[in-house]
């Protein structure tokens, strides 16, 4: 693995699109380190991520890493840097606020704590649901009715927002929503644009045998097969 002098680990400059696609080159590495890979070339790791070789390269460029011409680049080196830049070097106490069905199996996922995210707390309002034992050391705690303005007075900075509400917070704090029903629907929209369409009675529209939507729900570290 050649190294660039002196190379800055620089969370500045980096492409927001660079940024959403280095936690992808990070599973594709973690998958090659269990496997004992040592090394992988810019080709084999852009075809596991699916983006071509050169903007994977570039994306690479920007943490300083060059891998070696012929060889590729060294699988547990460039572990370290991508979880650098990510920030996933040090410890990340998480609060997960709602003990439901979603929350239960973000308590109970074992990938956080490798990646350094550590699940510090399962908040709930339900009386029914405070006290109980969700997952493996976890109980639930009493949310007092929390919400997101209590979780930014009390040091919070990041929120991933999986409810169907769109947060207000002020400068400084940073949200992501997950709404898997809107990614659903924009693969219904490319689906369709692939599909023959019927209109059948009640003017509704059908498309051809063996066209649908499939959401993958697999295990940490299992990897899903298409039949």
């Amino acid at each position: 693995m050649s190294r660039r002098p002196n190379a800055a680990p620089g969370s500045q400059g980096i492409p927001e699109a660079t940024i959403a696609r280095l936690p992808v080159y990070l599973r594709v590495l973690y998958t090659c380190a269990e496997q004992g890979i040592a090394t992988v070339s810019s080709e084999e790791l852009a075809a596991a991520a699916g983006v071509n070789s050169a903007k994977l390269r570039k994306d690479l460029s920007h943490l300083g890493s060059y891998g070696t011409r012929g060889v590729g680049y060294d699988v547990d080196y460039l572990v370290y840097q991508v979880s650098r830049e990510l920030g996933l070097t040090q410890d990340w106490p998480v609060v997960i606020v709602g003990a439901g069905n979603l929350g239960r199996a973000l308590a109970n996922y074992g990938g956080f704590a490798s990646r350094g995210f550590r699940i510090a707390a399962v908040l709930d309002a339900d009386p029914a649901v405070v006290g109980t034992e969700i997952a493996a050391g976890q109980v639930v705690g009493n949310s007092d009715a929390i919400e997101c303005d209590r979780l930014v007075a009390a040091g919070v900075t990041s929120i991933l927002n999986f409810a169907p509400v769109v947060l207000t917070v002020p400068v400084g704090v940073d949200v992501r929503k997950v709404d898997l029903s809107i990614e659903l629907q924009i693969l219904a929209f490319h689906a369709q644009r692939r599909s023959d369409v019927r209109v059948a009675s009640g003017d509704k529209s059908h498309y051809r045998a063996g066209v649908g939507l499939a959401a993958l729900a697999g295990s940490p570290g299992e990897s899903v097969t298409a039949p």
